[in-house]
């Protein structure tokens, strides 16, 4: 396997694309915005200038990297020649469906169709197309470049050689990956987002302040980042719809979003790249301030 689609340029899909074609991998990466493309091209061209800067990497590597990696923003064209596709757009169910279905119907049959979602039932998206034993989640961490793990979803139909084969393309990305089973946040985010919500709540009920919430968690229990902290990094808006797809996947009232992450998310504060969510971000610069007082 050598030639992989990335669908979706942003942060998740600019990093995927980085990845596959550091180690090797002819990478088309497909976005509808030519725009978003450049800017993916150079967020991928800075990293591995990181990178260099750090001896993990040489200044030829950095080049051979970057002509590995071309860019379509017309997806029948993207995925014609894929052997893996890896789907990396908003996590949102009815775009991924519509996005899987255009991929199953122009990738090649035998072409393994996989989705980065961080929720969202992998067996629901392999509904959407006529090859769900070829369907599978692959689920990065962010940033991509740098965390090691990588979530190997199963849905309720794929094939043991479909989960084989990105069991071992996950280790050729130098990456650890992990496989699980289908159901709401998989391990990862049903583990994690609960504790952001209880995070959330412990604010929410005038506990304690942003900065002591995650002091606590940081110093108490040795985390490198507090819960709040974390939230914001990952985008208040996904971890209200990681928590949805929680809440209606179980019907449990323990996964229901606390209503300040609503209010805060409807407000559009939602984290470090908008600039402002529970801390307030300077672009160009590591600092940041509290931006929610109760």
């Amino acid at each position: 396997m050598k030639n992989v689609t990335v669908i979706g340029s942003g942060t998740m899909g600019n990093g995927i694309a980085h990845v596959f074609a550091q180690n090797g991998f002819h990478v088309t990466l497909v976005d509808i915005s030519a725009p978003a493309l450049e800017k993916a091209l150079a967020t991928i061209s800075k990293n591995l200038d990181r990178q260099v800067a750090k001896g993990t990497l040489t200044e030829q590597d950095k080049l051979d990297t970057l002509g590995r990696i071309t860019t379509q923003t017309d997806l029948k064209t993207g995925v014609s020649a894929a052997e893996l596709v890896v789907e990396a757009a908003t996590e949102n169910v009815d775009l991924k469906l519509r996005i899987f279905a255009d991929m199953d119907a122009h990738a090649p049959e035998n072409a393994i169709l996989a989705t980065n979602t961080s929720s969202i039932s992998i067996t629901r998206i392999a509904a959407a197309t006529k090859r769900p034993g070829q369907v599978i989640g692959m689920h990065f961490m962010n940033p991509v470049p740098v965390m090691k793990l990588v979530e190997v979803i199963r849905g309720y139909a794929t094939s043991d050689e479909v989960c084989s084969t990105i069991m071992r393309v996950s280790g050729e990305l130098g990456k650890e990956p992990v496989e699980v089973n289908d159901y709401p946040g998989f391990v990862a985010n049903r583990i994690l987002m609960p504790m952001i919500n209880e995070a959330i709540y412990t604010l929410y009920e005038g506990v304690s302040g942003v900065a002591e919430i995650d002091t606590v968690m940081k110093l108490g229990m040795a985390h490198p980042m507090g819960p709040l902290q974390l939230a914001d990094f990952i985008g208040l808006d996904v971890c209200l719809s990681i928590l949805r797809v929680m809440h209606d996947g179980f019907g449990n009232p323990k996964y229901a979003p606390c209503p300040l992450l609503v209010n805060m998310v409807t407000a559009g504060k939602l984290g470090a790249k908008s600039g402002e969510g529970f801390y307030r971000y300077t672009p160009g610069s590591k600092e940041i301030t509290v931006a929610y007082k109760r």
